[in-house]
């Protein structure tokens, strides 16, 4: 008997928030699943929702992975992540959005202010010419064709900012204190602007190590964020500056940090595990679900499924896959 499916908020900053969670809960859950969550806060809800994300390296245009992983292991994903650089342009990718909405999960768009073939220093993309509407056309025209689109997505803007390996962090392309919360909080007004009310923002940067940047010291306010995450991976041995971590192990602190910060649910926004380096994938997966269901205020988890630095791919071994399956399935 297939699972019911989960539900993932869409959340406007501020005032509409709770009138964007009922038109979501009533686009993606039961009816008297919605109805319960109609009297609740948006944070509330949020948190108490288990979402199951994926990130595969042919989506969004294909999703076969995504498909293939589902059928193989019977357990359902609610968002498909991808990914989208300021400097190529285009248009809102409505019939690749579509076609995972047709799969039955929601986008998350990871929109990157950048050229990722320009490196680190590239002043047309500085924060403080984002927040000075430099690139408004671009952000305008998205934002009227997502409201066009008309179904949940979520886009996590800017990501990682805590650390020093984008454009968009503090400290790098003439970023200063203050300069990404200014950025974020313009690129969210020009949304809130045309009414596209069928957005979740997600704040999401990576988990907290030495040398980066205070959490608080970027985070742009509740009224802008309609969630909060954290990226961080288990590296193992696969790099000569890591060694083997339990997932509680690279998440605890950050969460701990964020849900001191933010009063938004919580979703661990990118994670993985190699294959053969220094442990065993398929037991730190498991442990990942059992630290999750100890951690409520944890209310999802997105696995990049990539052969990228290290095999993070879900199916790099039997094991691995079964494992992610076992607790994918009861999400």
């Amino acid at each position: 008997m297939p699972r019911p499916r989960r539900r993932l908020l869409a959340v406007l900053p501020g005032a509409p928030v709770l009138a964007a969670a009922a038109l979501v809960l009533g686009l993606l859950a039961p009816s008297g699943a919605a109805a319960a969550g109609a009297g609740r806060t948006a944070a509330v809800v949020g948190a108490t929702d288990h979402v199951v994300g994926l990130a595969t390296a042919g989506a969004p245009s294909d999703l076969s992975e995504v498909t293939a992983l589902e059928s193989a292991t019977g357990a359902q994903v609610d968002q498909v992540t991808f990914y989208a650089a300021w400097a190529r342009g285009g248009d809102f990718p409505a019939a690749d959005a579509s076609r995972i909405a047709g799969i039955g999960a929601v986008p998350e768009l990871t929109w990157e202010p950048w050229d990722p073939a320009g490196g680190l220093v590239q002043p047309a993309y500085s924060l403080d010419r984002i927040a000075a509407g430099a690139h408004d056309a671009y952000v305008t025209r998205w934002a009227r064709q997502v409201k066009a689109w008309g179904r949940p997505v979520v886009i996590r803007f800017a990501h990682e900012m805590n650390g020093d390996w984008y454009p968009w962090a503090q400290g790098v392309n003439g970023n200063g204190p203050g300069d990404h919360a200014a950025a974020w909080r313009h690129v969210v007004n020009v949304f809130t602007k045309v009414k596209a009310t069928n957005v979740t923002w997600s704040w999401s940067a990576n988990v907290p190590y030495p040398g980066s940047t205070s959490l608080a010291s970027l985070y742009p306010g509740d009224r802008y964020v309609g969630r909060v995450g954290l990226d961080g991976y288990n590296w193992g041995t696969t790099q000569s500056w890591s060694t083997w971590q339990s997932f509680g192990e690279v998440f605890g602190a950050g969460v701990d940090e964020l849900t001191a910060l933010s009063a938004r649910p919580v979703h661990v926004t990118e994670t993985a595990a190699p294959e053969g380096a220094g442990g065993d994938k398929a037991a730190w997966i498991t442990d990942m679900y059992a630290w999750l269901d100890a951690h409520p205020e944890v209310g999802g988890v997105t696995w990049f499924s990539l052969l990228k630095e290290a095999d993070w791919r879900i199916d790099s071994s039997p094991g691995s896959l079964a494992a992610w399956g076992e607790g994918a399935r009861l999400r």
